[in-house]
């Protein structure tokens, strides 16, 4: 098997796309925060230390995602042509489910920077509450979807 981040002397190389065609790309990335009865209440009253914790978790998944090359070696700089958001409560864990999804037109895929969006949005509500839970567990950083590009498309409920 031949991994593409690695030259002909086994050295590590960023991938040339040059010659690869341009499509659309989407990928879709979800992430889930476990957190405490009392930091989810001071989420949903607007009353942590901090400020307003799910506002300031979406502009950090925005930010995060369009800075992933900066933070993942091999990545590309992209321009993206949108990023969207959602956070979704989640009272019965307590916690909740961030949803990046990543799009633009190029030629190379964009499952990185959703992934990158979902664990710096939930990175920013773990410090934005850790003064009152540092219990809290993030987990289910996944793909979710992508579509786009020679490999195809995934969906995780097809799998």
């Amino acid at each position: 098997m031949n991994l593409t981040h690695l030259d002909e002397q086994n050295k590590p190389k960023m991938v040339d796309v040059s010659d690869k065609t341009d499509t659309t790309r989407i990928a879709t990335a979800s992430g889930i925060i476990e957190v405490s009865q009392e930091a989810y209440d001071a989420v949903m009253t607007n009353t942590a230390k901090k400020g307003p914790v799910l506002q300031t978790a979406v502009i950090a998944a925005i930010q995060g995602t369009k800075q992933t090359s900066t933070l993942i070696p091999m990545c590309h700089p992209l321009m993206l042509t949108s990023v969207k958001t959602d956070i979704e409560e989640l009272p019965e864990i307590p916690g909740f489910k961030l949803t990046v999804t990543a799009k633009l037109t190029g030629k190379t895929g964009v499952e990185m920077e959703a992934l990158t969006g979902v664990s710096i949005g939930l990175l920013t509500i773990y410090d934005m509450l850790k003064a009152i839970d540092k219990g809290m567990v993030i987990k289910n950083v996944q793909l979710e979807h992508k579509s786009g590009g020679k490999s195809g498309d995934f969906n995780r409920e097809d799998q």
